[in-house]
């Protein structure tokens, strides 16, 4: 049961008609039982002094492009109700009309564009009005005997709404069967959801509550003995394997997802989900069509359903069935598009936004992290409002026509438009060793400034969770992801990328930074130190590069990395010879792996930075003193005498090579591959020749 959440203390500190609306607000979109992600939306009427002083009755409505959950006052516009009540007796207004005219009502010019459904709000003669999607109305509502079970659960209290597309239309009939039904204390409009309304914003509130369990208990009652979804037809595989297995296939799904543009991706096994793509009649039901017009701008129309039959063994089975049904589903799409576009539409990219797999899970699809993860939220609803309908009768959605037009109505796509605007490495994932250190953290921060999704891999995992948590304070949640590796090790070099995998379903951007330095004059260079510089700086760097390359294979839509040299990856250091043979080799790897990677779209470039002082393990190491020693200097006066030997008397700091880094994973070196970048201020000794 949907749970009454008001708190008459916390509710007593929103001082003001808006604030209560703010509050009850985001108690209704703090359960997505309540409320989908993005919809739904809010109202409450009062009296307010206008620009010049005058009394003026007003509304506050939700504005479009908000979510009810994170909704402030800011997010909500005032629009005055003397200039819409004159509205209701129009026969007709178009959408663009209604758009223009509410343009002018608005109360300040600043205040967010209002809700598609303003006029529902505003045409029914109540102070607080509630609309909402409940899981248990929408069952209600998309069940083909819906009305019919409506009147035994509400009896005379319901007007009940046939299936309109939001606007003046559905608006003025909603309000004129409220106007015709004085009994009634709720409408439920057939294939979309609920509105209440109440006299203070908690009996507003409360109704929606109430409403929604008397239909939640009536279903839970007629599900009695029934299994959901036609009962499990196969049963999910162990937690480790469906794991295993969706790390596995997710490259695969991401590259045949990526078309024109890169997708990030999510996974997700939880229970409800299980139980559905398990189920004997999910394959069916899941390509009835949307549960609710909200979904469809982030779900489409259907998601893509892989018939296969659990088994580990069969991999190979579920890598084909995997590609040819993305690639169906988008030849199926583009169809969907010709045979209902109207002239000057544009189509969204063709593939699948949720892809569900029997045994495994389901995988959502998006241009973020965030917005992958509303689709799969979305869709989680759904598959409570198939549980709700099936358990009532049919479940029944709208005609393909309609959900496109749905899909693609300008009202809807005007909501995207509020979305901050893609940037340089939007849509990527870089993946950067060494990440808890200064050059590490800065490029995560410079990339992720710009757009990017990136994971921090480091031995120092307390270090790389640090800046990760920093990260996504700032730039929101996921954005960031730290994940403990030791370079040296293979299995755990594996490890850490199949929880980036998992985390976003590929790689793109691979900076290979993780390091050590050790000083010593040749004759005295031991061999455990010979080995320490090959182990970490060498093999290190080949094991982070060959897995990224098999992944950047597997995706199939190219990639780069690049590799953090050093100035003595060109310049014998002085007592260096470990660090710099190994640094030499560091360099000349990457070139081969250009070499070899150019066919699929893969580049690999190198800068070459010196003495990063700021921020570096390596330098707060022993290695200060030993560098010191070996110019015959104090260890406090390095920062300076770096400087000096600079033609361009400058230190050199993280940011400065973020930047290099930022360069060589941009398109701007799109056409650049296999060469070395210096960023060290200018030391001829190590000009490249």
């Amino acid at each position: 049961m949907v749970q009454n959440l008001w708190k008459q203390s916390k509710a007593a500190l929103a001082s003001g008609t808006l604030e209560q609306l703010v509050y009850r607000s985001n108690l209704i979109g703090a359960d997505r039982r309540v409320c989908n992600w993005g919809g739904g939306n809010t109202s409450s009427k009062t009296t307010i002094k206008d620009f010049r002083g005058r009394e003026v009755e007003v509304m506050y409505v939700k504005g479009s492009g908000s979510d009810l959950a994170s909704m402030k006052a800011a997010n909500f516009t005032a629009l005055r109700l003397e200039d819409i009540r004159p509205l209701l007796e129009r026969e007709s207004m178009t959408d663009e009309e209604m758009v223009a005219y509410l343009g002018h009502c608005m109360v300040d010019a600043k205040h967010p564009r209002a809700s598609i459904e303003t006029l529902l709000h505003a045409f029914l003669p109540f102070p607080h009005v509630d609309h909402t999607h409940p899981d248990a109305i929408i069952s209600l509502c998309c069940a083909h005997n819906g009305q019919e079970l409506a009147a035994e659960i509400f009896g005379d209290r319901f007007v009940w709404v046939p299936y309109v597309r939001p606007g003046f239309t559905l608006s003025k009939m909603i309000a004129e069967g409220v106007r015709n039904h004085p009994k009634a204390e709720l409408v439920l409009m057939e294939k979309h959801g609920l509105v209440t309304w109440g006299d203070t914003s908690e009996a507003c509130y409360a109704k929606t509550i109430d409403i929604i369990n008397e239909a939640e208990s009536f279903i839970a009652a007629r599900s009695e003995g029934k299994e959901p979804f036609g009962g499990r037809v196969v049963e999910a595989l162990p937690a480790e394997i469906r794991r295993s297995l969706a790390a596995e296939i997710m490259p695969i799904i991401r590259g045949a997802v990526s078309d024109s543009k890169r997708m990030i991706l999510s996974f997700d096994d939880e229970a409800d989900v299980l139980e559905f793509v398990c189920g004997r009649d999910a394959a069916q039901l899941s390509q009835v069509g949307a549960a609710c017009p909200d979904h469809l701008v982030h779900t489409k129309m259907t998601p893509l359903f892989i018939e296969w039959t659990p088994d580990p063994e069969d991999k190979a089975g579920l890598r084909q069935k995997l590609i040819e049904g993305i690639q169906n589903y988008k030849s199926n799409y583009e169809a969907y598009f010709q045979r209902n576009r109207h002239e000057g539409d544009v189509m969204f990219e063709a593939a699948p936004r949720v892809i569900l797999i029997p045994g495994i899970g389901m995988v959502n699809t998006g241009k973020s992290w965030a917005m992958s993860k509303v689709s799969g939220a979305l869709y989680h609803r759904a598959i409570a409002v198939m549980r709700g309908a099936t358990a009532l009768g049919q479940f029944v959605s709208l005609s393909e026509n309609e959900s496109y037009n749905v899909e693609y109505w300008p009202l809807e796509l005007y909501k995207l438009t509020l979305a901050p605007a893609e940037a340089e490495f939007s849509r990527q994932v870089a993946f950067i060793t060494g990440g808890a250190g200064g050059i590490g953290s800065a490029t995560a921060r410079r990339l992720v400034a710009e757009g990017a999704h990136v994971v921090l891999a480091d031995l120092n995992a307390e270090g790389a969770r640090k800046v990760a948590e920093e990260i996504n304070e700032q730039f929101g949640e996921n954005r960031a992801l730290a994940v403990p590796m030791d370079v040296t090790a293979e299995e755990a070099v594996q490890a850490a990328y199949r929880d980036s995998v998992l985390a976003y379903g590929g790689i793109d951007i691979v900076v290979n930074n993780a390091g050590l330095a050790t000083s010593s004059p040749f004759d005295e260079t031991s061999l455990e130190e010979w080995n320490l510089n090959m182990n970490v700086l060498g093999t290190g760097y080949f094991l982070v590069a060959r897995e990224a390359f098999k992944l950047m294979k597997q995706q199939d839509i190219g990639g780069c990395m690049v590799f953090v040299g050093s100035k003595n990856s060109v310049y014998a250091g002085k007592n260096a010879a470990a660090y710099s043979s190994a640094k030499a080799l560091e360099a000349h790897l990457a070139r081969c792996i250009a070499a070899e990677g150019g066919e699929y779209g893969i580049r690999v470039n190198t800068v070459l930075p010196d003495a990063i002082l700021q921020g570096s393990a390596i330098w707060n190491s022993g290695w200060r003193n030993e560098r010191a020693a070996a110019y015959g200097i104090e260890p406090d006066e390095l920062e300076e005498y770096y400087r000096k030997r600079t033609t361009l008397q400058v230190n050199i700091y993280p940011h400065d090579i973020a930047e290099g880094i930022a360069f060589f994973a941009s398109a701007r070196s799109a056409k650049t591959t296999g060469c070395l970048l210096t960023i060290d201020g200018g030391v001829p000794a190590a000009f490249t020749r």
